[in-house]
């Protein structure tokens, strides 16, 4: 669903599905979070993690597909997509998948310091299911191409994170994240990126 909506979504998706794996695999050891992140948690983070977008589908195409940059309304409008994937999988308590995926979508852009949206959380009041795929998804975002902007080089993808260190990022996430970036540029690189745009909008004239 969230695929045909935008074909810059596929393989960002399959790329922060196995980068929350990495990072939560490595987590597993520290212990602050050991004790919370059991391999069935890990496994429940890897499965929800493709929803953290789901929201976008409530997007209009004029947003969503923009080349270039938002004005002020249409960003205002934009940061709705995590509202709209908290509604869409709120009613999924009963499934775990799903409740996780829920707490992702509202609060992957919630940032350390309280800026983010869209409820202003802080610190550990922002889930640590979002506070890793935060990390993730700012990641993928600006070292790929997108719609509205090239690639950024790694050196300025990471000057970037580091600067949001603390006020972004949960410190420790971050660093870990930063100490095993190894393991994350392989698996950026198992999953490039493809236009797969026309395939999807063949598939639906096709429909049509």
């Amino acid at each position: 669903l969230a695929e045909t909506r935008d074909s810059d979504t596929g393989n960002h998706i399959r790329r922060t599905q196995h980068y929350v794996k990495a990072l939560a695999m490595k987590l597993k050891s520290h212990p602050s979070f050991g004790y919370f992140l059991s391999e069935t948690t890990i496994d429940t983070l890897f499965k929800s993690a493709p929803l953290h977008d789901i929201g976008k589908v409530g997007i209009p195409d004029a947003i969503l597909l923009k080349r270039g940059k938002l004005d002020d309304k249409e960003f205002k409008l934009m940061k709705e997509h995590t509202t709209i994937g908290g509604l869409m999988l709120q009613d999924g308590e009963r499934y775990p998948i799903i409740k996780a995926g829920q707490i992702i979508a509202q609060q992957h852009h919630e940032k350390y310091n309280g800026s983010g949206y869209p409820l202003g959380l802080s610190g550990e009041d922002i889930h640590v299911y979002a506070r890793i795929v935060s990390i993730v998804d700012v990641f993928d975002a600006l070292s790929s191409k997108r719609v509205y902007k090239d690639a950024f080089s790694l050196e300025k993808t990471l000057e970037i994170m580091k600067d949001g260190e603390g006020s972004h990022f949960d410190p420790i996430l971050l660093n870990l994240f930063i100490d095993n970036l190894d393991s994350f540029l392989e698996i950026r690189d198992s999953f490039t990126d493809v236009d797969e745009a026309p395939h999807i909008m063949n598939m639906i004239e096709e429909c049509r």
